[in-house]
């Protein structure tokens, strides 16, 4: 069974100016869609490859085949973490918050840091970490999946092709709008079950 470009979970419209429908229509649909081709070219040619999930191929592929599996799984996460409806979090999250970073606008602020402060293209992300909350980034398609102990919450694009078509070369702008205005805390909050790699798999 092939992989799949997953639909996204609202509208191309539903973020006003913070995210255009031409930005969806480029990240979700091209650049999105070009891993999932690609890596079901590479799957294809390799019998030994075939049958295993996302997951899996993940935490076992090395190089190119690993470049397009990571951000199949990465984007997919991705737009799970963002809503475009503001969310606030809650709960056992808001008290693990508390507890790592003081409140959600340090939390905002250290994310915001690590988004704008990583070198090239990446990923800034929330992880759970021996119970505890991080703050930390994954380079070009590295993923939180490929790390042991890494149990992700959330995580921010900071690929150029992310936020260039609305923000131009501005990452800070498009990171403060995101992470002030369209993070899906509800999501992350579901993620603190240690399940959230599932949550971007697909069946092999």
């Amino acid at each position: 069974m092939a992989f799949v470009l997953p639909d996204l979970p609202y509208a191309k419209d539903a973020f006003g100016d913070i995210l255009s429908v031409e930005t969806f229509d480029f990240h979700h649909g091209k650049h999105h869609n070009a891993y999932v081709v690609k890596a079901n070219e590479l799957v294809a040619a390799d019998a030994s490859l075939q049958g295993k999930s996302l997951v899996e191929l993940i935490k076992s592929a090395k190089g190119g085949l690993f470049n397009q599996v990571g951000q199949i799984w990465n984007h997919t996460f991705y737009w799970q973490s963002l809503s475009p409806t503001k969310t606030a979090p809650t709960g056992e999250l808001l008290a693990k918050i508390e507890d790592a970073f003081g409140s959600v606008d340090a939390l905002i602020e250290k994310l915001k840091a690590e988004a704008v402060g990583h070198f090239a293209s990446g990923w800034a992300a929330l992880v759970l970490k021996d119970g505890k909350l991080e703050v930390t980034s994954y380079h070009d398609a590295d993923t939180p999946v490929a790390h042991e102990g890494h149990a992700p919450l959330l995580i921010v694009d900071v690929w150029e092709h992310a936020y260039y078509i609305d923000y131009r070369n501005l990452r800070p702008s498009y990171a403060d709008r995101i992470l002030k205005e369209a993070i899906n805390w509800d999501f992350a909050a579901l993620n603190l079950d240690g399940e959230g790699a599932s949550r971007a798999d697909q069946p092999g």
